[in-house]
């Protein structure tokens, strides 16, 4: 991966000349690269789905918990927890059966990079 961030549990990373597979998720354990148009969806589905959770916060009691999900024909994404610690799960649709997930304890810091490495 030409562009590679990674904090405790998570694993994000871009590659704008690689043939086939230009993006890369993963956890502590497991990776998967992406096609462009599903790193494209993934990027774009994990920050509205974030953004979604937070503009629902004000109408959330402290201990209700949510869930919310959106997909492409490329991908599946969810989101489960309160506005401020969720989980991202995912599963991409189309060829390859993959299914991934990172826990509520790791997910904003994901999320927050995915910014950056969209400008790469």
């Amino acid at each position: 991966m030409r562009h590679l961030k990674e904090g405790t549990g998570w694993r994000l990373g871009y590659d704008p000349d690689a043939n086939v597979f230009k993006g890369l998720v993963g956890g502590d354990r497991w990776a998967v690269e992406l096609t462009q148009p599903e790193f494209a969806d993934f990027c774009r589905l994990a920050l509205q789905l974030a953004e979604t959770l937070q503009s629902m916060a004000s109408e959330l009691m402290a201990e209700e918990r949510i869930t919310c999900e959106q997909e492409t024909p490329h991908i599946w994404l969810e989101v489960e927890g309160f506005p401020n610690q969720y989980s991202l799960r995912f599963i991409l649709l189309q060829g390859r059966q993959v299914e991934g997930a990172w826990p509520a304890a790791v997910t904003s810091a994901l999320v927050q990079t995915i910014p950056a490495l969209m400008l790469c």
